[in-house]
C-alpha cells in the first residue's frame, strides 16, 4: 500500500473502500428481517362469554369454579365461588376439586384495587392443581359486553 506524496498523480489511494462492507451490512439486515418472527405470541386466555339471551336466567352451574381475589383494606382475601379461604388453603382445596374432574376449567376474578401479582398467584395455584384452562373475568365480561 503506497501513499502519494501530495501530488496530482494517479497512484494508489489510502482510502478504505466501504462498498463491500455496505453490501455485507445490507445482506445481514435482510437476513435478520426474514428471521424475525412476524407474530407476537402471548398468553392464551379463556374468557367466559355472556349469555346470548339476557332475559333468560339460567341456574348457576355447580361445575363452574370462580376464584375471587378481593381487596380487604389493601390486602387480598380469597374466595372459591362464595366460600372464604385463606391463601394457604387455596391450593389443597383446588387440588381436591380438580382431582376427580375431567373438565378442568377455572375462572379468576380479581379486584381492581389489588396488584395483579395476587391474581397471578391464584393462576399459579390453578396450574399447580392441574387446571387445563384458566379464564379471567373482567368488568366488561361481567357487564355482558
Amino acid at each position: 500500500m503506497g501513499m502519494s506524496a501530495g501530488g496530482s498523480g494517479g497512484g494508489v489511494s489510502s482510502d478504505i473502500n466501504v462498498t463491500p462492507m455496505i453490501d455485507i451490512l445490507l445482506v445481514l439486515l435482510i437476513i435478520f428481517m426474514v428471521i424475525q418472527p412476524t407474530a407476537v405470541h402471548g398468553l392464551d386466555t379463556l374468557v367466559p362469554q355472556p349469555p346470548k339471551d339476557k332475559n333468560q336466567q339460567e341456574n348457576p352451574n355447580d361445575r363452574t369454579i370462580v376464584v375471587q381475589v378481593l381487596s380487604n383494606n389493601g390486602r387480598p382475601a380469597y374466595k372459591i365461588n362464595d366460600t372464604d379461604f385463606a391463601k394457604d388453603g387455596l391450593l389443597p382445596k383446588l387440588q381436591e376439586i380438580y382431582a376427580t374432574r375431567a373438565e378442568k376449567v377455572m375462572f379468576v376474578k380479581g379486584d381492581k384495587d389489588l396488584d395483579f401479582q395476587y391474581v397471578a398467584e391464584v393462576i399459579d395455584f390453578g396450574h399447580a392443581a392441574g387446571v387445563d384452562n384458566i379464564g379471567l373475568i373482567t368488568p366488561r365480561v361481567e357487564a355482558g359486553q
